[in-house]
């Protein structure tokens, strides 16, 4: 990934019960016990998360057994522009990209829409992969896609939703939704790492997603 010095960019959204499907107790503090500890409470696609095929196939294959190899790597960071409510992201948004991607490629689409987080339209009216998109990374048998909408569709069209997410988890792609601060990014190509909880027959889990640029033997210094 070329000479520069090596820069970590967080892509994760902080959890807080101000968002869906996150909750937490106080368990333990220091004046009663000696220490802090809270109780989570989290919802499988919270936050920034990953899918597994169970998510929508009864017998798929569960959170704790995905691929790992298929979490960490290189990745291509395509801006498909500002996106608003309800727009579809298709295979002419890709650009020149759409030549370049191909088999075992990791795919981060950055569209801005991660900055509507706290407006009620985030999730509502998500921007989302097209079927024919969908269509096209599985037949590109690309590794893993990830976006910053909570979802690769739309949420309140069970059709959609449904085709989009089979479609690529049958493909053995990784989905990775929710993800942020895709403008910290100063390349195109970066080494993405995103990994699961390790959640026996799990459908889902929240992920700590970063991006490092640079120059990776940094990181032996």
């Amino acid at each position: 990934l070329g000479g520069k010095p090596m820069n970590i960019v967080d892509l994760s959204l902080t959890m807080t019960p101000q968002l869906r499907g996150i909750a937490w107790d106080t368990a333990n503090t220091i004046k009663d016990d000696g220490w802090n500890a809270r109780t989570l409470h989290l919802y499988s696609h919270a936050t920034t998360h990953m899918d597994a095929p169970r998510h929508f196939f009864e017998r798929g294959l569960t959170i704790d057994y995905l691929d790992l190899e298929k979490c960490v790597g290189p990745a291509w960071v395509v801006d498909v522009g500002e996106l608003g409510p309800r727009d579809l992201i298709t295979v002419e948004s890709l650009g020149d990209y759409a030549e370049r991607i191909g088999p075992g490629d990791r795919v981060i689409l950055k569209s801005g829409w991660s900055k509507r987080i706290a407006e009620p339209v985030y999730r509502d009216e998500l921007p989302r992969i097209s079927l024919e998109l969908a269509q096209f990374f599985a037949e590109r048998l690309i590794a893993l896609v990830g976006v910053e909408p909570p979802s690769v569709a739309a949420i309140d069209d069970m059709e959609e939703i449904t085709a989009v997410h089979q479609t690529l988890l049958a493909a053995g792609i990784i989905i990775v939704e929710g993800l942020t601060n895709l403008d910290a990014l100063s390349s195109d190509r970066i080494t993405f790492i995103a990994l699961p909880l390790k959640v026996e027959d799990g459908d889902g889990t929240p992920v700590r997603a970063i991006a490092i640029e640079g120059n990776l033997s940094e990181l032996d210094r």
